[in-house]
């Protein structure tokens, strides 16, 4: 008899019944970037902290997609890279290492220094915690070894291990504090998250933090200094801002700085009613709920009010429209609300690209409670979303630039560029996050579908 000891498998199973994908133990179609670009991805939301690799120069551009994610200006990225050769491969490069985390340190006079080893450094069988030990003495900045070879995981896992390794730096309370507790939160992984301009997403909920009269300590991180890491401690709660990461972080904080994680049990603010959802628990945990009536309602009947004058005769058309979901769960298990009950669509096929081992019970709640049942998969790669999209028949891929050619190529009219990467310009950044959020998406879901039917015969010449 089969037996499935790992409850994740077994909630995957239970989840994915039909989806099948033969000889997938390994991805040859990766869509998620490595764990070096993870972890490039946490270090550049610091604002005086550098990072040298041990690597190729190629892998430099890795770690550059973790500034651009940023949009960190060029001539503020502290980097470096040993620019390894075969030889090193072969005869080891220790020496070299040294020199270029001495080179770095006189250059970059950074707080920090995060010395990250590679693939290559993984197969000469570098000792970075041991060398960083060695020259600690020497170096003014304090270096902070991480191995982030290709074996180790992908980009989600570097983005846990950046995060963890902030842990030691942030200082812990001196003093206990008395009566009722100020309400002070930090922000944790706004950058897991698959919008376009993901930092609109920060900035709504920093914003309505702002109206609640809740201070925000410290954002893990994006444009944060190090100061403000060390200070974390000062916080009485943790928001994460991400289904796909930092919930090993948030734990670890709430063990070592007595520091909750709240919020963590249900959906982001994705749509009308998530949205509503997390401002009044939210309010709940803070004992604030009279504050947060009027934002709701502003909000809700912004909503109302601007569909029903741009877009009342277009929403019907969305009824029973078999569509497949494939995103991050940041954004995608909020996304199964949203496109059920307020398109009136019904969700056949959910393709995450992470594990989601943290949050896939959000997502059963969440399916539960709707009545749905569609088939499920996680840490799914190119070569899974295109086949489930072969087998499952569905009228339209919500997605990003990737799933919409494949759309294309398989037939499917009808496909939404939504999510990173996409072919869409964007000039103003535009949250996903909240009610304006909802808007911002179906302006998108609006003008794809419209795109879909026009014909491509025409001549204007």
């Amino acid at each position: 008899m089969f037996t499935i000891s790992n409850p994740l498998e077994m909630q995957e199973r239970k989840m994915s019944a039909g989806l099948n994908f033969d000889n997938c133990d390994h991805s040859k179609d990766p869509i998620v970037g490595c764990a070096l670009e993870g972890i490039a991805t946490t270090v550049a939301g610091i604002k005086d902290v550098s990072i040298v690799i041990h690597s190729p120069q190629g892998c430099a551009s890795t770690v550059a997609a973790g500034y651009d994610a940023h949009e960190v200006d060029f001539t503020k990225r502290k980097i470096g890279c040993t620019r390894l050769f075969e030889s090193d491969i072969v005869m080891g490069a220790t020496e070299k290492l040294k020199d270029m985390i001495k080179e770095a340190d006189k250059s970059f006079n950074a707080k920090v220094m995060f010395v990250v080893g590679t693939c290559a450094a993984d197969i000469i069988g570098e000792d970075i915690e041991g060398l960083c030990n060695q020259l600690q003495p020497q170096i003014k900045a304090k270096l902070v070894p991480l191995l982030a070879g290709g074996f180790r995981g992908n980009a989600y896992d570097g983005l846990d291990m950046g995060l963890q390794a902030l842990l030691p730096f942030i200082k812990k309370r001196q003093t206990k504090r008395r009566g009722r507790k100020p309400r002070i939160v930090n922000i944790i992984a706004p950058q897991a998250n698959l919008n376009p301009t993901w930092w609109a997403d920060l900035q709504w909920v920093t914003q309505i933090l702002k109206s609640l009269r809740i201070r925000v300590q410290t954002v893990f991180s994006h444009n944060t200094s190090f100061e403000e890491v060390e200070q974390a401690g000062e916080a009485t709660a943790n928001i994460l801002l991400s289904h796909d990461i930092g919930y090993k972080f948030a734990r670890k904080m709430e063990q070592t700085h007595n520091i909750p994680l709240i919020l963590e049990d249900i959906p982001l603010p994705i749509g009308v009613n998530n949205t509503t959802r997390w401002l009044k628990a939210l309010a709940a945990h803070f004992k604030i709920e009279e504050r947060v009536e009027p934002l709701i309602k502003q909000g809700e009947e912004m909503v109302v009010d601007t569909l029903r004058r741009r877009a009342l005769m277009i929403i019907p058309r969305y009824r029973n429209c078999r569509i497949a979901v494939s995103a991050d769960g940041t954004l995608g298990i909020g996304l199964v609300r949203m496109l059920f009950e307020e398109l009136e669509m019904i969700p056949e096929v959910l393709l995450f690209r992470s594990a989601m081992p943290d949050s896939r019970a959000i997502l059963e709640r969440e399916l539960h409670s709707l009545g749905l049942a569609p088939r499920v998969a996680f840490s799914a790669d190119g070569y899974q979303i295109k086949e489930a999209l072969k087998e499952i028949d569905v009228d339209a891929v919500i997605g990003s630039a990737w799933e919409k050619y494949m759309a294309e190529e398989l037939g499917i009219k009808i496909a939404f560029d939504v999510f990173s990467p996409t072919n869409r310009e964007t000039y103003i950044d535009k949250p996903y996050f909240g009610y304006e959020g909802m808007i911002n998406m179906m302006e998108v879901i609006a003008n794809d579908w419209d795109r879909a039917f026009r014909s491509k015969e025409i001549h204007w010449t």
